[in-house]
């Protein structure tokens, strides 16, 4: 008996510790990509919030492509617990840039080996070419 839990231990402590190699490995990358996105974002010069033109069909097939919509949903609405909402209008380009190239919170960085500046700017076009929603005055079951 005495045996067995021994054995018992040894293979729970070599568990926990692989268990914690993993989400080491896992963290060191996610740090790694942020750090490369900040470089890139301050290596970057500085431009003013001119929008350049996009092309909102192929950022619509980037955007869901890429898995965007998984967060954000397929109008860039958001939701509670996702992502926030994109557009239309919700963020300046510059602003969506950087949070695309240096995410804060559990989004992972999207540096221009993944998705170059012509795909963001296709993306940021599709977000607003999208309609507003309704106004909530406006939809009869929440009055």
């Amino acid at each position: 008996m005495k045996n067995f839990r021994q054995h018992s231990l040894a293979l729970l402590t070599t568990l926990t510790l692989a268990a914690l190699l993993v989400v080491s490995a896992r963290s060191i990358a996610l740090a790694q990509g942020r750090a490369e996105a900040r470089a890139q974002s301050a290596s970057a010069p500085q431009k003013t919030d001119t929008v350049p033109t996009g092309n909102a069909k192929n950022g619509k097939t980037v955007y869901t492509t890429t898995g965007c919509y998984e967060c954000h949903g397929r109008e860039a609405q958001g939701g509670a617990g996702t992502g926030p909402k994109l557009g239309p209008g919700a963020i300046p380009f510059s602003a969506f840039v950087f949070q695309v190239r240096s995410p804060r919170e559990q989004m992972p960085p999207y540096t221009s080996k993944v998705l170059s500046d012509a795909d963001l700017a296709d993306i940021y076009a599709f977000v607003q070419s999208l309609p507003q929603p309704p106004k909530v005055e406006s939809i009869p079951l929440l009055k």
